[in-house]
């Protein structure tokens, strides 16, 4: 049975997509994770420059201008289309871009790994979907990984899906008090 590709399946359908969708959309195209929801391993990783080539090669097509504008939103490594939503919301909000899928360490030794971190301010984002909630031993996971990292300095921020659907003006100016304050302590 004939199929086509991930990225041209995207560029069929770009019409359909507004900004934040087509960067979820990107974003998903781009990992490399195999725990991102509803994405199989072994898949074909598609790259930015994968991509552009390819937008090259198609031409002009409804929806190519949507993809051009959000490509360069688009960043591998997120592990979840909620990671990416709450990245460019904090971005919409005039804050800086908080790193993707951050590793703290101590010494040399591995303590944990955030959706999103502002590490200069050991400042970490964490998206909790209803499977932190859920699976017991994923919340009880999350529970040490918050204290090791705030027995460490670090603020974990948590988010869920009603800080991003009221807008998220509560969820930024949560998120820039924090770095204020932050960056004026280890300054």
């Amino acid at each position: 049975m004939p199929t086509i590709d991930p990225v041209s399946a995207l560029f069929l359908c770009a019409r359909e997509f507004v900004s934040v969708p087509m960067v979820v959309a990107l974003d998903a195209l781009l990992t490399s994770s195999d725990v991102y929801p509803g994405l199989r391993t072994g898949r074909p990783v598609a790259t930015t420059e994968s991509i552009d080539r390819q937008l090259t090669r198609w031409g002009r097509f409804p929806g190519c201008g949507r993809i051009r504008d959000a490509l360069p939103l688009a960043r591998p490594g997120v592990e979840s289309p909620k990671e990416t939503e709450t990245r460019l919301l904090l971005r919409s909000f005039g804050l800086p871009e908080p790193a993707i899928q951050h590793v703290v360490s101590v010494d040399g030794r591995f303590l944990a790994r955030v959706d999103l971190a502002y590490p200069e301010c050991r400042t970490a984002i964490e998206y909790e979907g209803d499977g932190h909630r859920t699976d017991r031993d994923q919340w009880r996971i999350d529970i040490r990984r918050k204290r090791d990292l705030e027995d460490h300095g670090w603020l974990v921020i948590r988010v869920t899906e009603l800080d991003l659907r009221d807008g998220g003006a509560a969820l930024a100016a949560r998120v820039r008090r924090a770095l204020t304050v932050r960056q004026g302590i280890r300054g």
